[in-house]
């Protein structure tokens, strides 16, 4: 168990657009990794930097799937890691597999079905904490209408950093896979890893 420390942390609380304006962009500014964990993992579109203004384009050119980017990543070295609960969406996994790199071994992804934590930890320097899932309309780029109504913070306090990477290793190598009462309702345990 981590310990309990009462500490004064900086922080920023996030609503809504906010989840895209600044995790997204720092998951797509990322250097060395991106660590997320969510219980829902589907497909989500981001704003495609290669869209030149001014040109007339479609309803949907001006976006492109986050595994295009993260297929990016991937070629520049960053490490890529998502920790979910289920299986992901069909949308997700088309746009995967449509990634060679990244279906080549360029993201690692692991399944523990009691993952609900909704966390996003950037080149180990920020952490997003927080309700929004990785889909659409937690994290994407959706119009306020279609957005879900969600809230968490991000800081750049690296002790808390370091609790929530410590937390979230902990799960990924299966370090509460022994005592877990899911464990035999579970596809592959992450302890077996």
């Amino acid at each position: 168990m981590l310990p309990r420390v009462t500490r004064s942390v900086p922080l920023r609380i996030l609503c809504d657009r906010e989840h895209y304006d600044d995790v997204m962009q720092a998951v797509l500014g990322a250097e060395q990794s991106v660590w997320v964990a969510t219980a829902n993992l589907k497909d989500l579109m981001v704003e495609d930097p290669r869209v030149v203004p001014g040109r007339r384009r479609g309803r949907r050119s001006n976006y492109r799937s986050v595994l295009e980017a993260f297929a990016e990543l991937a070629q520049r070295g960053v490490e890529l890691r998502i920790l979910h609960a289920s299986a992901p969406s069909r949308a997700f996994r088309r746009s995967f597999d449509a990634q060679p790199e990244l279906v080549a071994g360029g993201i690692e992804m692991r399944v523990c079905p009691r993952v609900h934590l909704k966390t996003v930890i950037v080149d180990a320097g920020l952490v997003y904490l927080g309700s929004a899932n990785w889909t659409g309309a937690g994290l994407g780029a959706k119009g306020d209408g279609r957005r879900n109504f969600e809230m968490g913070i991000v800081t750049s306090d690296e002790q808390t950093i370091d609790q929530v990477q410590e937390r979230y290793n902990q799960i990924w190598q299966g370090a509460e896979c022994a005592n877990c009462r899911l464990r035999n309702e579970c596809e592959m345990p992450l302890d077996q890893l």
